[in-house]
Formats: structure tokens, C-alpha cells, sequence
């Protein structure tokens, strides 16, 4: 996972479908990344031959929200939208449908192959892809069969996901590391609704060593542990967490999970 890591650390060479495909491997450890940067490329050039030269923006995304939803089917995933294989650059691209941000990153990469200003945005509690040349600018999202949506649209569509407001800075184009943290961050949950914390802890060894600190990685891991009855190393995740976060909301109970685990290991010794 050496392009994945990098981009964690904020390389800024790294390409994002590689990246995503390497993120991929939790699900298929032999997995082969060739064959679907090969058929992102072959999505572009048909594209490209839609379009002719030089079109304007309107009629590119138009082309592309054609080819790409309307004929190829791409689709967001509602009925089994926690499976970890939404989260999965391969997969979505096999079975046409995911979540709305592993098919931004479908949106996003058959975009730039072709030099087009797309990029991410990170709403609250869905993410959308943004096209703006300077001269046609318009909000597209993926996972709803690429509607176009106004600014309005999407505090909308915001609202009724969190309830709340889009803050200011989440108009702003996201990088491909705010990306991949939050596919990472998808599939963790995803794992853990699954109950497969073995591999819930793979992820989170992965996002600690990006951000070191951020102890609400340290309590997940620790959790995923706990059920796995690596108790050793659960104790060791929790009380990191305390120590980062010593006024924590849950500090209470927290504490009583660690109190179990004492007098767990106490019996096994």
C-alpha cells in the first residue's frame, strides 16, 4: 500500500484511482490495479469521442452524466449501501454502483484524464462533485444519477441528512487525501457494522499512522480489539485514548471497560 500511505502523508504526486485501488486490497488482497485504471482510461476516450473538439463545459457534463449514468448504468447503492465493497474502487466499477463518494471518485478520474475542472466536495454527511471552468459551473452528485444542483440544492440536501448547515469551508475542493481518509473512514464502518473487526483494526492501523493523535482512532481500535479479546492491546488503545482526550464525555465508561479488562487478564495469569 505504498501509494495509499503517501498520499495519507499528503505526497501530492499521487494519483487518486491508484491510491483508491491500493485502499481496495482490504477486499481483495490479490488485487491487480491495471485493469481498472485501463478501463477508466477507456471511459474517458469515449467520452472524448462524444464530445469533438474544445466543448463547453455544460456540454461535457451533459455527455459525461449521459455516458456515464444513463447508459452505463453507474447508480448510488441504497439497498446495501454499508457493504465494504461500496467503498471499493474495483467494485464499483465491476457492479456499476457504490456510495457517493467512491463513485465521485469514478466522476472525478474519467474528468481529469480528459484535463476537466472537477472536483470534490465534502457536505456533511454526503459528498458531491463540483465542475467549474470559470465560464459553466454547476454541483453534480454521482450517487443520485448525476443530478445537477444549485448551492441551495445541496445545504438541502445536507440538511435533511445531518440537520444542520453546510459550513464554509466545505465549499472548498477537498484534496485526494481528505478523500481517501474519508473512503477509509467508510469502510472502518463499514467493517465494524459487518462485526469484522479484524479487519476494522487493519484500517485503523493504517489512519493512526497518518494521524497519529486523533485519539477517537485509538478508542475504535481499541473497541475492535476488545472483541477480538486482544486484551493486551485493547487496554493499551483505551487508555491512549483517555490520556489525549482526559476530559472525554465518555471517560466514565470508558474506564469501566478498562476496569473489566484488569481483572479479565488478572484471571488469565
Amino acid at each position: 500500500m505504498q501509494l495509499l500511505r503517501a498520499a495519507l502523508q499528503g505526497a501530492p504526486e499521487v494519483r487518486l484511482d491508484a491510491a483508491a485501488l491500493e485502499l481496495a486490497a482490504f477486499e481483495r488482497p490479490d488485487l491487480r490495479a491495471e485493469p481498472y485504471l485501463a478501463m477508466l482510461d477507456d471511459m474517458a476516450s469515449e467520452v472524448a469521442a462524444r464530445l469533438g473538439p474544445a466543448p463547453a463545459g455544460q456540454a461535457f457534463v451533459r455527455v459525461l452524466n449521459q455516458y456515464l449514468f444513463d447508459e452505463l448504468g453507474f447508480q448510488g447503492n441504497n439497498s446495501e449501501y454499508y457493504d465494504p465493497g461500496n467503498s471499493c474502487l474495483d467494485q464499483v466499477l465491476n457492479r456499476r454502483t457504490g456510495i457517493p463518494i467512491s463513485l465521485s471518485v469514478v466522476y472525478i478520474e474519467v474528468a481529469r484524464r480528459l484535463s476537466r475542472p472537477v472536483h470534490g466536495i465534502g457536505l456533511p454527511g454526503h459528498f458531491v462533485v463540483r465542475y467549474d471552468d470559470g465560464v459553466y459551473a454547476a454541483y453534480v452528485d454521482p450517487f443520485h444519477g448525476g443530478r445537477l444542483l444549485t448551492e441551495e440544492d445541496c445545504r438541502e440536501l445536507a440538511r435533511e441528512i445531518t440537520g444542520g448547515d453546510v459550513p464554509e469551508a466545505a465549499w472548498q475542493p477537498v484534496t485526494e487525501r481528505y478523500i481517501l481518509v474519508r473512503m477509509l473512514n467508510n469502510l472502518r464502518e463499514a467493517y465494524f457494522r459487518a462485526k469484522q473487526y479484524a479487519k476494522a483494526t487493519v484500517v485503523l492501523d493504517l489512519l493512526l499512522e497518518a494521524f497519529p493523535s486523533e485519539a477517537l482512532y485509538f478508542k475504535t481500535r481499541g473497541v475492535a480489539r476488545l472483541h477480538l479479546r486482544e486484551l493486551t492491546a485493547a487496554r493499551s488503545d483505551l487508555e491512549m485514548y483517555l490520556k489525549l482526550t482526559p476530559q472525554a464525555d465518555d471517560r466514565a465508561e470508558v474506564t469501566k471497560q478498562l476496569e473489566a479488562i484488569h481483572r479479565w487478564l488478572g484471571r488469565l495469569n
